[in-house]
């Protein structure tokens, strides 16, 4: 049970440091050398995010796979979209579709993820 608590909290950890540094970076002026640095190391999460994520999944699958596929397939749609808008808005092209795919696919990831077994129950 240790190794479990220890994944989950890694994986919530990496998509909350994650999700903190594309707002820094999308927010920061584009041609900035800070952007840059900012815009590497969430690369580097999206990497850790993706691992404990499949960790999870591939431990906990059995439980529901469909619904736990559906969770990693909007985690992967979730961390495209933040590509997206960091690629796109440094190139100066439109992103407010990559913004509105980013919040609708990552409200339906935190959804699935805490209404699954190993999720939180907030009304319990």
């Amino acid at each position: 049970m240790g190794f479990l608590t220890d994944t989950t909290h890694l994986h919530i950890t990496t998509w909350v440091v994650g999700i903190v540094l594309f707002l820094v970076a999308a927010f920061m002026h584009r041609d900035s050398k800070g952007r840059k640095i900012v815009h590497m190391i969430t690369r580097l999460l999206y990497v850790l995010i993706i691992i404990t994520g499949l960790t999870l999944f591939i431990e906990h699958s059995s439980y529901d796979a469909m619904l736990y596929g559906l969770k990693f397939l909007f985690g992967l749609l979730t961390i495209g979209m933040m590509e997206m808008v960091l690629v796109r808005g440094k190139k100066q092209k439109p992103v407010t579709l990559f913004w509105a795919l980013f919040a609708v696919f990552l409200l339906v990831t935190l959804f699935l993820g805490f209404k699954l077994p190993i999720g939180f129950n907030f009304l319990a």
